[in-house]
């Protein structure tokens, strides 16, 4: 018997230790779970998840509106929270974590958190076996963070970087300019207010009435931003104006409002959009890059704004005066969170520059150029690149209207005659040389589908050179019958054409698009620039420059940062064959569509025009090209709804070229 009971004791005390370790792991788990429910709620920014108690177990469901209210200055910025150690043995049990924030540098720091068993019949039991909670108090959020204090972070702007231009020198710099803006409670009649400014500074009177109208009585209500010497001009216009206010301060700009507009983007107030696609590295109020390159390149022309995070007093009930008996300071706290107290300092660093390939002189010689173009519309949507021959840096790249969407790099349009200079090197590839008699006949017919010359022309039976330089549809149509399906695209790919250039520029571009085809039709369509053959003015302006340096160099647009270079294989042109084009493109201009660029000062002008057709109707609309080059320089011009290449692009080729010093 007394053998009996001492086993009977025995394995009495196993199951109790085996009970004791079975209750403290559960109780660990319990603990742990807490433990991360609440590092996920702050890192979350939203605690409404986590299990929160005072230190006898009752749940402290205000607690997650007194974080909100401690973290309500921190712009949005949510701390990254991971659990370091949890102790739930202890006679306090208690969490320990890691949390960091991304302002400046980096501000890291360790807190911690008491745990303790929801109380019984508060949804668990009070054995240590149930559910655990955590009990939060500001120091959760911050080891020094007292009651009646919270958060706030304020941000230094760095000094932006420049844009700088091919020489070094800024091109994009700060410069005065004066925001224009309403404040309601000074008017009595917002919407006579409105059409007044709106026929001074040109904006939208009827928009900017309900602005003024759903506006807070002292709110500043932007109008426009103008420079400083705009500002001048109209400044006794619009001061008298009764609600009229006015803010002076400084902005990156360009040399003019023209100057690669487009291209270089805009620079102002960070949208929604931009702050929640930002991952906190844009604020609410900072100043950043909106479009084009100043979007592109953000992140290094921004730097990094300096940060001060503070503590703060409280406001609007942010000091938890609803929050559980524990969580509330001594009299002596209270006093001690009067002053603001600063907990992390970054200074700002200053974004860096980034130089481009831009002369600041050839860029305003395009952009005014640009400004000339007349056709069907009385200032056509229209877009001019310049080349430098020897380096393929792009020297300008203009559009107009200066705004919206940079047609010179992204455009996608048939580039209708100006392919015949790529079209004649796969032709000369099959034996034709310019001396050949080709016949340029009114209607070229290629399986029912007819083609024609500009305004029904017809040359009769001429040398192959003639047909180019007078831009004949129907010769080329006829001999597109010597080419394979491949032998276009292939020709266009020598100059670049379709290429992966792009990734070079820094810039997304549109390189161009020359699909391979079987069909008969398709092909006569491609090989005048028609069908599906697409390119945008630089793509353009590249080919042009190959053809006139007779081999491939790949283009630059970003010189620093330096872009990756293509990872694809090198374009091959063949250079006896880009010499005849050199050749027939010189005679476009002597004797042929573009003879109004024949006594342009400086070295010898080479020019291919283009009438491209588009879009339906009877006649079909027309974009005006012309492609070409004089000594270093390479050029593209495009206008949309142009009448023709030679009376619609040529002049503008003509006044960039007369602008610029001759080579």
């Amino acid at each position: 018997m007394l053998v009996a009971s001492g086993v009977a004791v025995a394995l009495l005390t196993a199951g109790v230790a085996t009970f004791v370790v079975w209750q403290g792991r559960e109780r660990d788990d319990a603990a742990r779970t807490a433990a991360q429910a609440l590092a996920d709620g702050l890192a979350a920014g939203d605690l409404s998840r986590a299990t929160l108690v005072d230190s006898a177990g009752t749940p402290a469901p205000d607690a997650a509106k007194q974080y909100a209210a401690l973290v309500a200055g921190m712009d949005g910025l949510k701390p990254r929270v991971e659990v370091s150690a949890v102790d739930a043995g202890a006679d306090q049990p208690s969490a320990q974590f890691a949390v960091s924030w991304d302002v400046g540098a980096g501000w890291s720091y360790t807190t911690s958190a008491r745990l303790a068993p929801v109380a019984e019949g508060a949804g668990g039991d009070d054995d240590g076996d149930g559910a655990w909670g955590a009990v939060f108090t500001p120091a959760v959020v911050e080891p020094s963070l007292k009651a009646g204090e919270r958060l706030a972070v304020q941000r230094t702007p760095a000094a932006r970087g420049q844009v700088l231009g091919r020489d070094g020198q800024p091109i994009v710099a700060d410069s005065p300019v004066v925001e224009v803006g309403v404040q309601p409670s000074r008017t009595t009649d917002p919407a006579g207010l409105a059409a007044q400014l709106a026929g001074i500074v040109d904006v939208d009177g009827d928009a900017l009435a309900q602005r003024i109208r759903s506006a807070a009585p002292t709110a500043f209500v932007p109008v426009i931003t103008l420079r400083r010497a705009d500002y001048d001009a109209v400044k006794a216009q619009l001061q008298p104006l009764p609600g009229t206010v006015f803010r002076e301060s400084t902005l990156p700009l360009a040399p003019t409002p023209a100057f690669a507009r487009a291209l270089l983007g805009r620079v102002g107030q960070a949208t929604k959009e931009i702050v929640d696609a930002s991952d906190g590295r844009i604020a609410s109020g900072d100043t950043t890059g909106l479009s084009g390159l100043q979007r592109t390149y953000d992140e290094r022309l921004a730097g990094t704004p300096g940060t001060t995070v503070q503590a703060l007093p409280a406001t609007n009930g942010a000091d938890g005066a609803s929050a559980s008996a524990s969580t509330r300071a001594s009299s002596g706290d209270a006093a001690a969170a009067a002053e603001p107290r600063a907990l992390f300092t970054s200074d700002p660093v200053a974004g860096q520059s980034v130089r481009l390939s831009l002369d600041a002189g050839v860029q305003q010689a395009a952009d005014a150029a640009l400004a000339t173009a007349k056709s069907k519309d009385a200032q056509p949507a229209a877009a001019l690149v310049v080349v430098d021959i020897p380096s393929g840096d792009l020297l300008a790249v203009a559009n107009t209207p200066t705004t919206g969407a940079d047609r010179a790099l992204d455009g996608q349009y048939p580039p209708g005659s100006t392919f015949k200079a790529v079209s004649t090197t796969a032709l000369l590839a099959t034996g034709l040389t310019p001396q050949d008699t080709v016949a340029c006949p009114p209607t070229a017919t290629v399986n029912g589908r007819s083609f024609q010359n500009f305004e029904g022309e017809a040359l009769g039976n001429v040398p192959f050179a003639t047909d180019f330089a007078q831009s004949c549809n129907t010769a080329f149509v006829g001999l597109s019958s010597r080419l394979g399906a491949q032998d276009l695209p292939t020709a266009a790919a020598a100059v670049g054409l379709g290429g992966d250039w792009d990734a070079g520029l820094g810039m997304k571009a549109f390189t161009g698009s020359v699909p391979a085809d079987d069909d008969a039709v398709a092909r006569a369509a491609a090989s005048i620039g028609q069908g599906t053959v697409l390119a945008s003015p630089a793509a353009m302006a590249v080919a042009a420059s190959t053809i006139a340096r007779g081999s491939w160099t790949a283009p630059h647009l970003v010189l620093d940062p330096a872009p990756a270079a293509s990872t694809s294989a090198a374009p091959q042109p063949d250079a006896a064959r880009l010499a005849v084009v050199r050749d027939l493109m010189r005679q476009v201009v002597t004797s042929g569509t573009a003879k109004a660029l024949a006594d342009v000062p400086g070295a010898p002008v080479s020019a291919k025009t283009g009438t491209a057709e588009f879009g339906s109707g009877n006649p079909l609309p027309t974009h005006a090209w012309v492609i070409g080059f004089r000594g270093d320089l390479a050029f593209a011009v495009l206008a949309e709804n142009g009448t023709s290449g030679a009376t619609t692009a040529v002049p503008v080729a003509e006044s960039l070229l007369r602008a610029l010093p001759s080579s």
